[in-house]
């Protein structure tokens, strides 16, 4: 279906073509965040959720409003363009504190999301095996208890009964009580993952096997790298965001018999929420114990230096960008000529680059030489 033609006014641009579940998306950043950057990225991921981006809200201010993210005035208006299209969700692209969604639900008559949520709810349907499970919901309730507060007066009446703390405690206390139970829970199995995880990461030193961690932003084609580079074809390459939440691990040999194990994990994305990272770490701890990284971009990206900034941001949350690492320029197949100066900004920068395309094979024989390579200089045999 063709869209019809926008409508603008003010700040303000409202797509009025698509389908019927649609949001509008709002920002207080500058005028170019309009036509690109963060939101953008933020309009991608709710593709991901089957939400189709109907309207774009800029506001342009130094620090959001403490009270209702975009000020009072503009969620009035708001307000009214979502009542005459028939939109019933704004997404917020930042952290919004539980006093910001209470007051936006009050003004606007929608349902609120943010930044944050909307990458919670893509983990959420993407994660498929029960420990990805287990760390999205643990994700999901350290985010939910700070919003208890504003979920309105049922969460201040007082309650009594059975496995209560007695007539006075109200419904607030007794349901955060019940998540932090579920938190403790779910930590004491994923801290059990963790060592089981450790214990076989002591025991590859042991055997001398060297460790590779495929890194990158999500859907830079990891798993299809890990695919190609390994013969396994029953690793899952799918062209959607975050595809993989687990670690893979697969051996991969080279022309010399030098083999190392390659590890794909969880893709990067600008502001990754900390408390997926948090619920994700014993996964992310793949990345950081590695001997060597390669950090995958997508040379057909419109932006590539911007994602290897955003991946090395991540990198050095997790405390694992001072680790050895080549950068893998993927897509080449399709890439556009201005990928010959990403790889000359990569050089600038230090950074060793290698072309390949996991689709045709290209550049796959001299990436796992220059990996064997680069692991046989560090003392890695």
């Amino acid at each position: 279906m063709r869209c019809a033609p926008s409508h603008r006014r003010r700040n303000i641009t409202i797509d009025l073509g698509g389908s019927s579940l649609a949001a509008l998306i709002a920002s207080t950043g500058s005028a170019d965040d309009e036509s690109g950057g963060s939101m953008d990225e933020l309009a991608l991921l709710l593709s991901n959720l089957d939400v189709r981006v109907a309207g774009r809200v800029i506001q342009r201010r130094s620090a959001p409003d403490p009270a209702t993210f975009i000020g009072g005035g503009k969620a009035l208006e708001v307000a009214g363009f979502a009542r005459s299209v028939g939109v019933g969700l704004l997404v917020v692209d930042g952290a919004l504190t539980p006093t910001q969604r209470s007051n936006l639900k009050k003004i606007c008559g929608l349902e609120v999301w943010d930044r944050t949520f909307t990458i919670m709810k893509i983990f959420e349907r993407r994660a498929n095996t029960s420990e990805a499970r287990l760390q999205v919901e643990l994700a999901m309730l350290r985010y939910e208890i700070p919003s208890l507060k504003g979920l309105g007066r049922q969460m201040s009446r007082l309650g009594g009964g059975i496995g209560t703390r007695g007539p006075g405690e109200t419904e607030f206390e007794r349901h955060r009580r019940k998540l932090e139970r579920r938190i403790k829970r779910i930590e004491r199995i994923l801290g059990e993952v963790r060592g089981r995880r450790e214990r076989r990461r002591q025991r590859r030193s042991r055997d001398g096997s060297r460790t590779v961690s495929l890194v990158g932003y999500t859907n830079s084609g990891k798993s299809s790298l890990l695919r190609a580079l390994s013969g396994d074809l029953g690793i899952v390459s799918e062209d959607r965001l975050f595809s993989t939440l687990d670690t893979v691990t697969r051996r991969v040999e080279d022309r010399g018999g030098r083999g190392f194990l390659l590890s794909d994990t969880v893709g990067f994305i600008r502001r990754l929420p900390p408390e997926l990272v948090a619920a994700f770490r014993a996964t992310l701890e793949e990345v950081s114990n590695a001997d060597l990284l390669l950090l995958v971009l997508d040379a057909a990206s419109p932006e590539p230096m911007a994602s290897f900034e955003i991946v090395m941001d991540t990198l050095r949350d997790i405390g694992a960008d001072e680790i050895p690492r080549l950068v893998v320029l993927n897509k080449m197949d399709i890439a556009h000529e201005e990928s010959v100066f990403v790889s000359a900004g990569l050089s600038g920068l230090g950074e060793e680059s290698v072309p390949v395309s996991a689709l045709t094979g290209q550049g796959l024989r001299e990436l796992v030489c220059a990996t064997s390579d680069k692991l046989f200089e560090m003392g890695k045999r």
